[in-house]
């Protein structure tokens, strides 16, 4: 599994922030949990990955994260739902 410091602070964008987070009804330590119980992390790039995971009330549905592991921080693009 590629390795992803998730102890570093997150930093979702405002699309994040104002569309899926809403959605799902998640703050900041929800995220976090979220993408510690990621049962997959594929690495898309040379600091991107996207995470697969289903944390939450509804757990037949799944979530996917697209974040970017900067130094200092991640970084959390976007995300998305569905099944897979």
């Amino acid at each position: 599994m590629p390795e992803l410091d998730l102890d570093k602070p997150l930093r979702p964008s405002k699309h994040v922030r104002n569309t899926w987070m809403r959605k799902w009804d998640w703050d900041v330590h929800d995220l976090r949990k979220a993408l510690k119980e990621g049962h997959r992390i594929d690495k898309v790039g040379r600091d991107k990955y996207e995470v697969y995971t289903r944390y939450g009330a509804q757990r037949r549905r799944s979530r996917k994260l697209i974040v970017i592991d900067y130094p200092e921080e991640i970084f959390i693009i976007t995300g998305a739902e569905g099944s897979y």
